[in-house]
């Protein structure tokens, strides 16, 4: 129950509404009660005595009564629901919240399904528990007790032989409840699963049907549908069986009190408006308890969901600023890395790496797949952190200065260009939301991405679709550019950018790439090695360490490892596909 604590501790700034709505859930079970207690004038007066003034003031209080409880459950439900939503609006935002603020090993270890199942479908069982099942808890709560005072009042050995029943109605409403809950965490896993699979195979249609594997994803998407068809039903027949076991237990008291009461009718120690008043009572009774079981079906839903989201909000970050962290001021001098070792899940995939990048400097990083390179320049921005040794820019430790500030110095563009199903200038406004239209044009312009923009059918409002579907790869990689130019950051990232682009494309980029790099200190991840023999030095990693470093003529004559990586790649430069396998095979 701590998890539902928690969900109702976040309506304590809603408690002056919280309060109306008890005032007014207090109010129907009064209403409820009083329908019952009304029953025995009505049969009395009305019928059998035959009293006149009765029959003129009880319809009227009856309307009044279904007035007044029409009137205060309508609030209640509005109230209730309004905190219910807030509490959910409040619960997704934090959960969303949290997830941003997670590393790169917390999306690598987590599905984007089931993170897109824990905001949705997780947050939607709580709603459910805070909104509708609370109501139905304290309402049904108050029409309980307002109906056990009217059948105490009216026939308290009755009323006994009533109360015999209740505590049958315990053990199975725990049992249930407990069932409950378990189902609906492994339902909510197997949705999480569901999700994942969906926004895999929608986001990876391409291959999908490339490589005709759609009766596979079929038969994957369907086995997994199976199994949570098969944890509904397994849900469905835990909830259908409770109310019907109430009834039952129900109907053995009922059975007992008609005989009963129906006796001391006969017999006269009773008469019939107090028995039919007794009896109307303890059948409306009946109805709020099944409806608290229901609820408690409700709430074990809930508490489940809410297991699967606080396990997310509790959870502290990988990477998050150090107590007193301080801005870093913009690059001067250089990025020192000392004595840098990095595990990834305990495997080593940097050792004991040393170096020093100068400030301006174009620093390439080549090496065969899986030699570190990405892995080195992820260091940087703090999207990991080191397991040994440090990462210093002008002499402070990356991991001592705010993350907006490191990574506000920071710009990237990568292999895998991530552009927004939004218009081309906000994609490019991303890098710097506060520029305005003239510096993101001439931001465009740099990137040579102006001309294509100004031939699309809105220019610049253009809508470029979800992943940038609508336009090619060498347009996708030229508004990439243009919002690392428009950020403007002193410290420029290259990850393969050019790498999955034609010949034609390529020339394009790498013209506007040459604008990017002007004046920053770039470090650049290189896939062709015909793209970085330009720059300052070349950095030669094999499995975590560095072999080489050095310009591009210095290493060829050396002719160690880049020269063998060099000489890899060119020496059938008549072969455009060789090339590019070869490409490929540098990574």
């Amino acid at each position: 129950m701590k998890n539902f604590k928690r969900l109702l501790k976040l309506a304590l700034p809603y408690k002056s509404k919280f309060l109306v709505a008890m005032l007014c859930m207090l109010v129907v079970g009064v209403a409820t009660s009083s329908l019952a207690f009304l029953i025995k004038p009505a049969l009395d007066d009305i019928f059998l005595k035959k009293d006149v003034y009765t029959l003129k003031w009880l319809p009227v209080a009856v309307i009044l009564i279904y007035l007044i409880k029409g009137v205060c459950s309508y609030s209640q439900t509005v109230i209730m629901s309004f905190i219910g939503l807030r509490i959910v609006n409040q619960l997704r935002n934090k959960l969303y919240e949290q997830m941003q603020k997670q590393s790169l090993a917390f999306f690598s270890q987590h599905p984007t399904g089931i993170l897109m199942s824990r905001i949705t479908n997780d947050v939607s069982t709580i709603q459910f528990a805070v909104s509708e099942a609370v109501t139905s808890l304290l309402k049904d709560t108050f029409t309980l007790v307002g109906l056990i005072f009217v059948i105490f009042y009216r026939d308290w050995r009755l009323a006994l032989i009533a109360m015999i029943v209740f505590p049958l109605t315990i053990y199975p409403i725990s049992k249930f409840g407990k069932k409950m809950r378990s189902v609906a965490t492994s339902t909510q896993i197997t949705m999480g699963s569901l999700t994942s699979i969906l926004q895999e195979t929608i986001s990876g249609t391409r291959i999908v049907k490339a490589f005709c594997m759609e009766k596979y994803e079929n038969e994957r998407f369907a086995a997994e549908n199976e199994r949570l068809f098969k944890l509904n039903m397994k849900s469905v027949s835990v909830s259908a069986i409770s109310s019907p076991l109430m009834e039952f237990l129900g109907g053995l008291g009922i059975g007992a009190i008609i005989f009963y009461g129906g006796y001391n009718v006969v017999k006269g120690h009773s008469t019939p408006g107090t028995f039919f008043s007794f009896l109307a009572a303890l059948l409306m009774l009946y109805e709020p308890i099944k409806r608290l079981t229901n609820s408690n079906n409700t709430i074990q839903n809930g508490i489940a969901g809410a297991e699967r989201v606080f396990s997310i909000i509790d959870r502290v970050p990988d990477i998050e600023d150090q107590p007193g962290a301080v801005n870093l001021p913009p690059i001067n001098r250089s990025i020192d890395i000392e004595n840098v070792t990095f595990c990834y899940e305990k495997k080593p995939v940097l050792k004991k790496i040393n170096l020093s990048i100068r400030a301006g400097e174009v620093l390439a990083f080549v090496g065969m797949s899986g030699g570190g390179k990405t892995s080195l320049v992820n260091l940087i921005p703090r999207f990991y952190d080191v397991s040994e040794g440090r990462i210093a820019i002008d002499g402070h430790d990356i991991r001592d200065v705010s993350l907006r500030s490191l990574r506000g110095q920071i710009a990237m563009v990568t292999q895998q260009t991530i552009l927004f199903n939004d218009s081309v200038r906000n994609n490019i406004a991303y890098g710097d939301i506060e520029k305005n239209d003239h510096e993101i044009i001439n931001a465009a312009k740099a990137a040579n991405a102006h001309d294509f923009i100004m031939k699309m059918p809105k220019g610049y409002d253009t809508n470029i679709g979800e992943l940038g579907t609508k336009i090619s790869g060498g347009e996708k990689q030229r508004l990439s550019i243009a919002r690392a130019l428009l950020k403007n950051a002193p410290i420029l990232i290259l990850d393969e950018a050019t790498s999955s682009l034609d010949t034609e494309a390529e020339m394009e980029v790498q013209d506007a790439l040459d604008n990017l790099m002007k004046g920053r200190t770039t470090l650049v991840i290189a896939h062709r090695l015909s793209t970085i023999r330009n720059a300052d030095r070349i950095i030669v990693l094999v499995n975590g360490e560095i072999v080489e470093e050095g310009d591009h003529e210095t290493l060829m004559r050396k002719k160690g490892e880049y020269f063998r990586l060099y000489n890899l790649q060119f020496k059938d430069e008549g072969s455009d596909d060789k090339n590019d396998r070869l490409a490929k095979d540098m990574g």
